[in-house]
């Protein structure tokens, strides 16, 4: 079993309760084997049943909400390689690489959250959530450490309690998949913000804004969401297969997206539409046709109505498809698949989200990392030099499509 990249030091073990500001909980990576693995006990240590690379290191907090993560990369003898996601596969450090002897430090905002509603209660989770997407809800941090050849010194997690965060409202497109060869968007763009914001992921596969409710995850989200956060709202391709007298994009759902901005206006949250991402469909003349009917417009038309900015990721990804071609559109997406993303489609739909943010001007912007280049969907990334490395395993497909 492959053991991170480091052969000296010492480790620093504090109780979980004690995690602030003031105190972090601190590791040393010299010490800490692949086989140190996680218990209740100990409240730390390497996930088992993943002898990696990636390898999975856990650590036991006692609260929901935003931690700051410091890891120090390298190795005294060799170079490394390494890429670090959080929790349910969100995308946190790109691809760090060390000469030997080198050590180059990264800090970070990882979100953590629990089922439970305060004042009673808890979000009515699907059985997936209960399964493979557990580490969503849990009660630990959880790293990733993976690339061709990570190298980890140190890792130091302290609260951050006071750091405003961006809540994602929304579907499989925008939600924490949990496994290969699905991915999203939400769980790339953490990748390009700062460590001055924490993003915490809400949505879930198969839902609507009417599911959303129903399953008491808005009332979950309302019950944390701080003045001064911001929620990004992106449903529509569940809404738009519900059926029923009077439903419909300008009326129920639209009804429901004021509703949500309301929600957050009212705990002084900042509201951000993001329209629905356009499904793999061709015309004959090759180009992407609009399968999402008239749920894009409706979320463009409730921005206008209630004066909140839209992020047109439907329009920005026809471009992107387009770009790719018939040939290579669908390395956008996970296998046969036409509405879910493969990590490589997910980021390029980040980008294009975080150019939406840049270009709107909104405050949200102030939080992105230094260095993002411009990015035009009509001239993606090529595919072939795309290298964030994928888990191994694969699993079933999202809900909803």
């Amino acid at each position: 079993m492959e053991r991170l990249a480091i052969r000296s030091g010492w480790v620093e073990l504090l109780l979980a309760s004690a995690l602030s500001a003031a105190t972090p909980l601190t590791f040393d990576f010299a010490r800490i084997a692949p086989t140190d693995l996680y218990s209740e006990e100990k409240g730390y240590g390497f996930e088992p049943g993943h002898p990696g690379p990636p390898l999975y290191f856990s650590v036991s907090v006692p609260e929901e909400g935003n931690y700051k993560v410091t890891v120090t990369f390298g190795d005294g003898s060799e170079e490394t390689v390494t890429t670090v996601k959080a929790e349910l596969r969100r995308l946190m450090v790109e691809k760090v690489r060390t000469a030997p002897g080198e050590f180059v430090t990264r800090t970070f905002i990882v979100n953590v959250r629990r089922p439970q509603i305060a004042g009673g209660g808890e979000v009515r989770l699907k059985d997936r959530e209960k399964t493979s997407e557990a580490w969503a809800w849990d009660d630990r941090l959880t790293l990733e450490f993976t690339n061709t050849h990570p190298g980890v010194a140190k890792l130091a997690i302290e609260r951050a309690a006071d750091v405003p965060t961006l809540f994602i409202a929304g579907d499989s497109t925008s939600t924490d998949q949990p496994v290969e060869p699905y991915n999203s968007w939400g769980q790339m763009i953490t990748r390009f913000f700062n460590d001055e914001i924490g993003v915490a992921n809400h949505g879930e596969s198969g839902e609507s804004l009417r599911g959303f409710l129903a399953e008491r995850r808005l009332e979950k989200l309302m019950s944390v969401i701080r003045p001064g956060d911001f929620l990004m709202i992106q449903m529509g391709h569940n809404d738009q297969k519900e059926k029923g007298e009077g439903v419909g994009a300008f009326t129920t759902y639209q009804s429901d997206l004021k509703r949500f901005i309301a929600e957050a206006r009212a705990h002084g949250a900042f509201p951000i539409l993001v329209t629905p991402v356009n499904r793999l469909t061709w015309n004959a003349e090759g180009g992407i046709v609009n399968s999402l009917g008239d749920y894009p417009e409706a979320v463009r038309q409730a921005g206008k109505d209630e004066n909140v900015p839209v992020i047109d990721l439907n329009a920005m990804s026809k471009p992107f498809y387009e770009a790719l071609g018939r040939e290579n559109a669908p390395k956008a997406f996970a296998g046969k698949d036409t509405t879910h993303h493969s990590n490589y489609g997910s980021y390029e739909l980040a980008r294009c989200v975080v150019e939406g943010i840049r270009q709107a001007k909104l405050p949200l912007a102030q939080y992105l990392v230094e260095g993002i280049a411009p990015f035009d969907p009509a001239h993606p990334d090529p595919v072939e030099q795309f290298e964030i490395p994928a888990e191994t395993g694969a699993g079933p497909k999202p809900y909803g499509n």
